[in-house]
C-alpha cells in the first residue's frame, strides 16, 4: 500500500489555498508536487465579514464552506494531474478549513468547511475538523504544527526554533530533550496585509518595500505592545477575534496626521517584535530561527527579525528542504495520516490539552 496523502491549507491570511501531495514511504517525507489557488476579491471580502458577527451569517457561511470546498477540489485536481496520480492512489486528504472564529477558552474553534462535499468532488477520503478534539479535551486547538515542525526540522543535540508566519504568527521550540513547545506569538500579516490593502489595493506588502519606505510611530508600537494577550503564558493561541482591523482602529484613536506608511512600518515592527519576544526565552543551545510561512518572502520583516535575534541566523524553511508556502499544507497532510493510523496528532504540551488525542474526523470517499 502507498502512503500518499494530500494537505489542504487556508489561513488567517485569506490569500488562497494551498495545496501539497506528500510522500511519506522514505526516512524523510517528499513533497511530490504543490499547487495553489488566489480566493477572489469578492471572496476573501466575504471570509473577512465572516469573522465578526453579521446578518444572515449561517446561510452565508455555509455558501462560503461550499465556495472554498470547490477551490480545495481544483487544486486536488491540479495535483492529481502533475504527478498523473488517481484518486485511488491516495490514502486521504487533510483538509483544514478556513477559520473565522477561534474561542478555545469559550469551548470551541470553528473552521468554514464542507469535507463531504469535499469527498464527493474528489472521490478521495477526507480528515477535517482537526482543532475540535484538542478543544474537548481542554486545549487551545493550538497550533497544531509543532508536532509536525519536530518530525521534520527537529535537529539532535540542539534546540531548534521554527517560526511560521502566516495570518498569525506561531513558535515552535523543538528542543534536543525533553517537551516539545508551541504558541502563537500574535499578529503575522493579518494587519500587515489589510492595512496595505486598504491603502494601496495590494494584498500584500511585496518584500516589505512599503513598509521600509516608512518611519516607525514609537508610541504607535507600545500601544499596539501593550495587550494583555502579550503577557500571557503560554499555552495560548490567537485570531482575527483579537487581532482585527478594529482592534487596530481603536489604537489608532489617540494618533493624527500618520503616514500610511509609517503605521506599515510600525505593524511590520509590531509583528517582529511579538515573535522575537517570544523567541528570546529559548535561545539556549539554538543556533537558527527557521522561519515558514508567507512572513518568509517579506524581506524587511526578515530583517528586524535577524536584527532582532542577533544571536540566532534567520533562515527560510527552504534552507531545510521545504519551502515557506508548503510547510502547513504538508502539516495537515501529515495530520490526516496520523488521524487514518488513529495515532494522536496533537501535543498537551503545546495545547494544554488533558492528554494525546487523535484528532479530526472522516469522510470516506
Amino acid at each position: 500500500m502507498n502512503d500518499l496523502y494530500i494537505g489542504l491549507m487556508s489561513g488567517t491570511s485569506l490569500d488562497g489555498a494551498d495545496g501539497v501531495l506528500v510522500d511519506f514511504s522514505g526516512a524523510r517525507l517528499r513533497v511530490l508536487a504543490n499547487s495553489t489557488q488566489a480566493f477572489s476579491n469578492e471572496f476573501r471580502t466575504e471570509l473577512l465579514a465572516l469573522n465578526t458577527p453579521s446578518h444572515n451569517e449561517l446561510h452565508r457561511a455555509a455558501m462560503a464552506a461550499n465556495q472554498l470546498v470547490e477551490v480545495y477540489a481544483s487544486v486536488v485536481k491540479s495535483l492529481l494531474e502533475q504527478t498523473r496520480l488517481t484518486a485511488q492512489d491516495i490514502q486521504a486528504i487533510g483538509a483544514h478549513g478556513q477559520t473565522v472564529r477561534h474561542q478555545p477558552r469559550s469551548g470551541y474553534s470553528t473552521q468554514l468547511n464542507n469535507p463531504a462535499l469535499l469527498a464527493e468532488r474528489t472521490s478521495i477520503d477526507v480528515v477535517a475538523d482537526f482543532r475540535s478534539r484538542d478543544v474537548a479535551a481542554g486545549g487551545q486547538g493550538a497550533p497544531l504544527v509543532p508536532a509536525f515542525h519536530q518530525s521534520v526540522f527537529g535537529q539532535g543535540g540542539q534546540t531548534a526554533l521554527v517560526l511560521n508566519i502566516g495570518g498569525i504568527s506561531n513558535l515552535s521550540v523543538l528542543p534536543a530533550t525533553g517537551q516539545v513547545l508551541g504558541f502563537d506569538c500574535g499578529p503575522g500579516n493579518a494587519l500587515m496585509d489589510a492595512w496595505c490593502f486598504q491603502h494601496t489595493g495590494q494584498h500584500f506588502d511585496q518584500g516589505g518595500q512599503w513598509a521600509a519606505s516608512g518611519q516607525g510611530i514609537p508610541t504607535l508600537l507600545a500601544s499596539l505592545l501593550d495587550e494583555p494577550y502579550f503577557s500571557m503564558p503560554p499555552p495560548k493561541s490567537t485570531g482575527r477575534d483579537l487581532f482585527s482591523m478594529g482592534w487596530l482602529a481603536q489604537k489608532l484613536q489617540a494618533f493624527t496626521n500618520y503616514r500610511p506608511e509609517d503605521v506599515q512600518n510600525t505593524l511590520t515592527e509590531f509583528s517582529a517584535r511579538a515573535c522575537i519576544t517570544s523567541a528570546n526565552s529559548y535561545l539556549k543551545d539554538s543556533k537558527e530561527l527557521i522561519v515558514c510561512g508567507g512572513g518568509a518572502f517579506n524581506g524587511y520583516l526578515m530583517q528586524r527579525l535577524q536584527a532582532g535575534l542577533p544571536s540566532l541566523k534567520v533562515v527560510s524553511s527552504e534552507t531545510h528542504g521545504l519551502p515557506p508556502l508548503q510547510v502547513e499544507a504538508a502539516a495537515f497532510a501529515w495530520l490526516a495520516r496520523q488521524t487514518t493510523l488513529r495515532m494522536p496528532g496533537n501535543l498537551p504540551s503545546v495545547t494544554g490539552a488533558a492528554g494525546l488525542r487523535v484528532l479530526g474526523a472522516s469522510y470516506p470517499a
